[in-house]
């Protein structure tokens, strides 16, 4: 196809793919005259991919473009490439950010609400990166919510823990059958970021209802 048709499938202007290309983030097109280059599925795919990297989980270019080699490196692990499209697993300026951090600050025992996501996780026996962002993100809330006076540790955590395993089960459902790392990078990126708001408003639909249920006569 040519860069039109390209821009057509993708819903990206063809500024953008010119500007990947150039960024070397999409390989460039099969050049059939001086002026003009054919493309593929492949590129269609790796542009789905960007679109989903950068515009839907708001990946700068450079930490994309990690992605993009780590994927490249080890594709043939799906659960490697999952962890690469959903954060799960540091790369490139992150984790340099990250490294620096932890030789800046003075290393001490973790504090109690570190703890108790370790209780959690051991509990629950889930296999997680230990530096996975979400853990930290855990840890975080906890500690904001022991601010704010919110009784509760890993025990209060562990019936929300089980429904959101339910709810992994459903989002990895839609990834089977897949076996290219690029459309299954692309499929994960989807459908977690874009289903998270959904997810969200369902929780406040049913607090209205259960509201409703309990107090109104």
């Amino acid at each position: 196809m040519r860069i039109s048709e390209l821009s057509r499938r993708s819903g990206v202007s063809v500024p953008t793919i010119k500007y990947y290309i150039r960024e070397e983030l999409l390989p460039p097109g099969r050049l059939v005259s001086a002026t003009q280059a054919e493309y593929d599925e492949q590129h269609l795919r790796r542009l789905r991919l960007l679109r989903a990297l950068i515009g839907t989980r708001g990946l700068s270019v450079d930490t994309t473009r990690q992605v993009l080699l780590a994927l490249a490196e080890r594709g043939s692990s799906p659960h490697h490439v999952l962890g690469l499209a959903l954060g799960a697993i540091r790369v490139g300026g992150e984790r340099a950010a990250r490294d620096a951090a932890e030789t800046s600050a003075p290393a001490g025992e973790p504090d109690e609400a570190e703890r108790s996501v370790t209780a959690l996780l051991e509990e629950l026996g889930w296999d997680v990166y230990k530096d996975t962002p979400a853990r930290e993100a855990l840890a975080e809330t906890l500690a904001a919510l022991r601010r704010f006076g919110v009784a509760g540790d890993w025990r209060t955590l562990l019936p929300y823990a089980r429904l959101a395993a339910d709810t992994a089960r459903l989002d990895l459902d839609q990834l089977d059958g897949l076996d290219d790392p690029l459309e299954m990078a692309e499929r994960a990126v989807v459908v977690t970021t874009l289903l998270e708001p959904a997810l969200l408003a369902l929780r406040r639909l049913a607090q209205e209802h259960e509201s409703a249920r309990r107090h109104e006569s």
